[in-house]
């Protein structure tokens, strides 16, 4: 399991539980993906399953099977200890568990299918693909290893298959744990992240230090273990210049310039670029890429890189890079993410004269352009604005956009949201990120 049995009882992810309710019965494969150890198997077998129960559903038609128990295991006669000691990953075998599993599922009603840890099962993709001829079978999987990290692994269920990613905790989720003084929760928050284990630590010491092993011993070896990463000290270096820029607009050749020059290494463009879509794959990384608002088309490079936990970025860093605009403006991606927007860097040009009134071209940005079906905003992460012509230098962009889709600035003092003379919503970040309803006030 992810998670211990502490946060299993005080932890409540309500946002993903609902999404695999209303996924119930929709004939796919409901596939959880995340980071390692950000809850996908507390989800699954212990909210999920306690919601199946609540709705009347009996408990011989939940079946529930985790492939890296040796409980479990040991029911379908596999030998947890042979396992482990192969030289080469060897995978549960397939008849073994389908003959255990095919005489439970008898009778009427609805059967559910809840696999912890499925890719240690061999030939998984064809024995889940079985599962949807079968009517009466609904099927839920997780997996956390390198080879289920994958973001291409929906491909595998033959295109039957329907996502649900999880995050490490939002802020919201974060805070509903902590309680206490919110400027205080914010700030251990920005330094340490989302993921429940870390959520339950109590000292700074044992936060650290679990962090740093983790991004060394779990994440990035699992990046290697997939790709056969042969230079792993420049996957780490790569991630280290990623870490230092997040939230800054860069390219895998400036990356890769970056290292060359100051780190006396000599690495490619193209090595930099497969590093990052490593990490994309492994959801450590998000690569956000930037949309023309007017010309209403994306723009390739450069894009911004966000991490999808914090902890794990400080942590990569030592804890020394501690930057409160840019940590902000991570925070705000991951939370439009956590209510299920698709998100984009915004660029708006324009002509305009210069001092010596010289027209020239103007790009200017637009931190997010949050998208869900019809609703579009506009947001600005200002950690402050101390004058006047601050906040003009934010508007400006909104101003040059020509539309009515709703401008948002967020920043990081508390602020009830409120509207300003130019129409534009205003309001802290605390107060965003507490507030599920924040971009429809």
């Amino acid at each position: 399991m992810e998670i211990n049995r502490e946060i299993n009882r005080e932890i409540n992810r309500e946002v993903y539980l609902n999404r695999l309710i209303v996924r119930k019965h929709n004939g796919f494969i409901k596939v959880i993906t995340g980071i390692r150890r950000c809850g996908k198997s507390y989800l699954l077998n212990t909210l999920f399953y306690k919601h199946l129960l609540s709705e009347g559903v009996g408990e011989s038609h939940i079946i529930r099977f985790a492939f890296d128990t040796a409980e479990d295991l040991l029911k379908i006669g596999e030998d947890p200890i042979v396992l482990d000691n192969e030289k080469e990953e060897r995978k549960v075998d397939p008849s073994r568990f389908i003959t255990w599993l095919m005489p439970q599922i008898r009778g009427e009603g609805m059967y559910y299918l809840l696999l912890d840890e499925v890719q240690k099962l061999g030939a998984f993709e064809s024995v889940l693909n079985g599962f949807l001829r079968k009517q009466n079978v609904d099927v839920y999987v997780t997996g956390s290893n390198s080879k289920f990290l994958s973001k291409d692994i929906l491909t595998e269920f033959e295109g039957r298959g329907d996502e649900v990613h999880v995050l490490p905790l939002s802020f919201s989720e974060y805070y509903a744990f902590k309680e206490g003084d919110k400027s205080e929760a914010y700030d251990d928050y920005s330094v340490y992240g989302g993921l429940p284990a870390v959520v339950l630590m109590n000292t700074e010491e044992q936060k650290t230090n679990y962090l740093i092993s983790q991004m060394k011993n779990v994440y990035l070896r699992d990046i290697v273990a997939r790709y056969s990463v042969q230079d792993e000290s420049a996957l780490g270096e790569v991630i280290d210049v990623i870490a230092s820029g997040i939230s800054t607009l860069t390219n895998p050749r400036k990356i890769a310039a970056t290292m060359n020059s100051v780190h006396g290494m000599n690495i490619s463009d193209a090595t930099v670029d497969k590093y990052i879509t490593y990490g994309e794959e492994a959801f450590m990384l998000s690569r956000v890429k930037r949309y023309n608002v007017k010309g209403r088309k994306y723009i390739g490079t450069p894009y911004k890189i966000y991490f999808e936990d914090l902890g794990l970025r400080n942590a990569r860093l030592s804890f020394r890079q501690i930057e409160e605009t840019h940590i902000m403006e991570n925070i705000i991606y991951n939370e439009l993410r956590y209510r299920g927007y698709q998100v984009d860097v915004g660029t708006v040009e324009s002509r305009e004269k210069d001092t010596n009134g010289k027209e020239i071209r103007v790009q200017r940005e637009i931190d997010f352009i949050a998208t869900l079906g019809s609703k579009k905003y506009y947001i600005q992460s200002a950690y402050a604005i101390p004058d006047k012509e601050k906040y003009e230098q934010e508007c400006k962009s909104f101003e040059r956009t020509m539309d009515s889709f709703k401008k948002i600035i967020i920043v990081e003092k508390s602020m009830k949201p409120r509207y300003d003379e130019n129409g534009y919503l205003m309001m802290g970040v605390k107060e965003f990120l507490l507030d599920g309803n924040s971009l429809l006030i």
